[in-house]
């Protein structure tokens, strides 16, 4: 069993980790939860496309919409870190052959 860094933090931003076989409920929610993150981060990326094609952006929307893109981007870094990891542990893995 490996653990599984979790697509959200505890208590002071510290990570959270999921010790198990990757198939429970737990499980089903980070998946869900990732994908609701991934989504929400193809959608920010639109919007700062559309907001930067015009004019008129203030200070404050900027500042704004930056503080939105590092925590997406903060959130997509989490769910890379976490496949990866998941990735080289299922790598180390052997093959059964049936």
């Amino acid at each position: 069993m490996n653990g599984r860094l979790l697509p959200w933090t505890g208590s002071e931003e510290k990570p959270c980790y999921l010790i198990g076989d990757g198939d429970g409920y737990v499980s089903r929610i980070a998946d869900q939860v990732e994908g609701v993150q991934l989504g929400m981060a193809g959608s920010l990326l639109d919007h700062t496309a559309e907001l930067l094609s015009g004019e008129g952006l203030t200070k404050e929307e900027l500042h704004y919409l930056v503080r939105r893109l590092i925590e997406s981007l903060r959130e997509i870094k989490r769910i890379a870190e976490s496949r990866g990891a998941r990735l080289a542990g299922a790598a180390d893995q052997p093959i059964v052959e049936t």
